[in-house]
């Protein structure tokens, strides 16, 4: 049996639930990454004592993305519902959910990154959905991009496939601080402001400020996924960019 891609921690007299991406230097966000993610969040939120969860990665990256094989059209559709899965599990996650961001985080992994609440990144991280440059959209990032950061910074993003700086993120509100060690920046804060307060009123505090939000994206990331799996994939371009990208070629566009 292959080693489980996360590393599963509960930390701070148990009120700390870690998970850690440890495949590094990618740590792709592939089917089994989603499955370990999906399977530690079902087992350790329900816990009443659990006050937040700190989301972080092994190796200079937080995440390349999501497994470019995996969106191939025959095997797109099973990827796809995984992934927003995981998503609205965190977007619904009834505890704050801190991320610490190095080196690059892009696509699926700004995706499940941007779903946290609290983004603490280095002085070094970039963030992008660079998706459009394979003839695809970022579903999920379409729905959390625009409730995080408005609509116009948002479409900037997922219309030029981008990066960022962490400075960037900063300055737009995607991310909550820029530190050298964004892993102890989110422990700090987790000491300094969580620790210490109710953990079922907290519990409270994440439902009443997410609230309308989490009812809009899990509407809207129902209707992207259909589109993106019905409408998106039937055209040559979204094949071609992908296939193009796995083949290592310049993709050759029919703008169709």
């Amino acid at each position: 049996m292959s080693e489980s891609p996360l590393k599963v921690s509960l930390e701070r007299d148990g009120m700390l639930l870690r998970l850690t991406l440890a495949r590094p230097k990618a740590n792709i966000v592939d089917a089994a990454m989603i499955a370990a993610l999906r399977s530690a969040l079902s087992e350790h939120l329900p816990k009443p004592k659990l006050r937040a969860v700190l989301l972080s990665a092994e190796g200079p990256h937080f995440s390349f993305g999501a497994s470019v094989e995996e969106h191939m059209p025959d095997c797109c559709a099973d990827m796809l519902k995984g992934l927003h899965a995981l998503v609205l599990q965190l977007v619904e996650s009834p505890v704050p959910v801190l991320v610490a961001i190095k080196g690059q985080c892009l696509g699926g992994g700004l995706e499940v990154a941007a779903a946290g609440h609290l983004l603490f990144a280095a002085p070094g991280a970039m963030m992008g959905q660079p998706e459009i440059k394979l003839a695809v959209f970022a579903p999920a990032a379409s729905c959390l991009l625009p409730e995080r950061i408005g609509q116009a910074q948002a479409e900037d993003l997922l219309f030029s496939g981008r990066s960022i700086t962490a400075e960037e993120a900063l300055r737009i509100g995607l991310v909550t601080a820029v530190a050298e060690d964004p892993d102890q920046a989110a422990l700090d804060y987790f000491d300094k402001h969580l620790a210490t307060v109710s953990a079922s009123t907290l519990r409270f505090a994440v439902k009443a400020a997410r609230g309308d939000a989490m009812q809009r994206i899990r509407a809207k990331i129902t209707a992207v996924e259909k589109m993106y799996l019905e409408e998106l994939m039937a055209t040559h371009d979204a094949v071609e960019g992908l296939k193009a990208f796995v083949e290592k070629r310049q993709a050759v566009w029919q703008d169709r």
